[in-house]
C-alpha cells in the first residue's frame, strides 16, 4: 500500500524527485488556504461595528475564492498522486498563519487581521511560484491563477484601511 508521499499511479506525471517537491509546495498552500478560510469565516461571523455589513459580505466573497482555491491544489495534488492532507489537526500544525481573535473584532481590526492573514497566504503562493517553475509548469501556472484574484481582493480590503 502507498504511503501519503508515494504515488499510487503505475506512471507518474513527475520524476519522483519533482513529484516530492512539488507535492511539499502544494501542501503548505493547501492548509494556508484552508486556514486562510477559517481564519475568514470567524472574521465575517465576529465582525462589529460601523459598516459591519459590507466587511461581511466582502468576507463571504473572497472565502468562496479561497475555498475554490484549497480544493484545486488538493486535487492538483491528488493527480500527482500523492494524499493530500487538509485535516484540521495538520492545518493548525501547520499553517503559516497568524491565530485569529475568538473574540467580537471591530470593522478596522478585522480588516487589519484578514488583510495580513491574506497577505502571508499570497507570499507563500509567490514562493511556491518562483521554485515551481522549473518543476512543475503546471502547478506554477495553477498557482498563478490562484494568486491573481487573492491578491485583488486583498487589494479591495486594504482600500477601507486608507483613512
Amino acid at each position: 500500500m502507498a504511503t501519503d508521499t508515494q504515488s499510487v499511479f503505475k506512471r507518474d506525471i513527475l520524476s519522483n524527485k519533482n513529484n516530492d517537491k512539488v507535492s511539499g509546495l502544494l501542501q503548505q498552500n493547501l492548509v494556508n488556504l484552508i486556514d486562510l478560510a477559517l481564519l475568514l469565516k470567524q472574521a465575517h461571523w465576529n465582525v462589529v461595528g460601523p459598516n459591519f455589513r459590507s466587511i461581511h459580505l466582502q468576507l463571504d466573497e473572497i472565502i468562496a475564492t479561497v475555498r475554490d482555491a484549497s480544493d484545486e491544489v488538493a486535487e492538483r495534488i491528488s493527480t500527482l498522486g500523492v494524499v493530500p492532507d487538509g485535516r484540521a489537526a495538520t492545518v493548525a500544525e501547520s499553517s503559516e498563519l497568524a491565530a485569529y481573535p475568538r473574540e467580537f473584532v471591530k470593522v478596522s481590526e478585522t480588516v487589519t487581521l484578514s488583510a495580513d492573514a491574506m497577505k502571508t497566504t499570497i507570499d507563500s503562493l509567490r514562493s511556491a511560484i518562483e521554485k515551481l517553475g522549473d518543476l512543475d509548469p503546471i502547478s506554477e501556472d495553477m498557482c498563478i491563477g490562484i494568486c491573481a484574484p487573492l491578491e485583488k481582493h486583498l487589494w479591495m480590503l486594504q482600500t477601507q484601511e486608507v483613512v
